[in-house]
Order: C-alpha cells, then structure tokens, then sequence
C-alpha cells in the first residue's frame, strides 16, 4: 500500500501492518470527538511516526497512486476532522 503523509512524501506499507496503524487511528478519533488537543498531537505524531518507522520511503520522484493520504504532523484538529471517513484516517 502507498501511504501520502502530505508534506513529506509516499512511503510504501506491507498491508499487514494496517492492524497496528488502525489502533492509533482508533485513538486519535476518540481524542478527537472528545477535544483533546494534547492526546491528539501526542497520538498524531505516533501513528506518522509508524507509519515512517513500518514503512519505506519511497524516492522523492516517484509519483505513485496514493491509497491513504495522512495529514502533516502540523495538522490542525479541525484540518485532520474534514479529513475523516466514518472508520477515521485509515480505512478498516
């Protein structure tokens, strides 16, 4: 699976590891519905960090088809909640 984190760049992700990242998604989205800012960075910052850490960059000229776009870890929470379908960032 390619993974966008958007202002960095696609990394490529085995699609077994989506169970581990969907915790994290898990996570964030109850921080959300509940206005937790600092358990929101705090867990924003861990599911990019996994993302980077289980995956591998791809080179910064490849263009390839994007099946999940995360947001910067910059993201505000109302940025990251426009993005969200029901099952939050990740799919599952």
């Amino acid at each position: 699976m390619i993974v966008r984190i958007m202002g960095e760049g696609q990394v490529e992700l085995a699609d077994s590891r989506i169970a581990e990242l969907n915790k994290l998604d898990d996570e964030l989205l109850q921080q959300m519905e509940s206005g937790d800012e600092a358990g929101f960075r705090r867990t924003l910052a861990a599911l990019l960090d996994a993302v980077r850490t289980l995956g591998t960059p791809l080179p910064d000229d490849a263009l390839e088809p994007s099946e999940l776009i995360l947001p910067s870890p910059d993201a505000t929470l109302e940025e990251v909640r426009e993005m969200l379908s029901e099952d939050g960032l990740i799919p599952g």
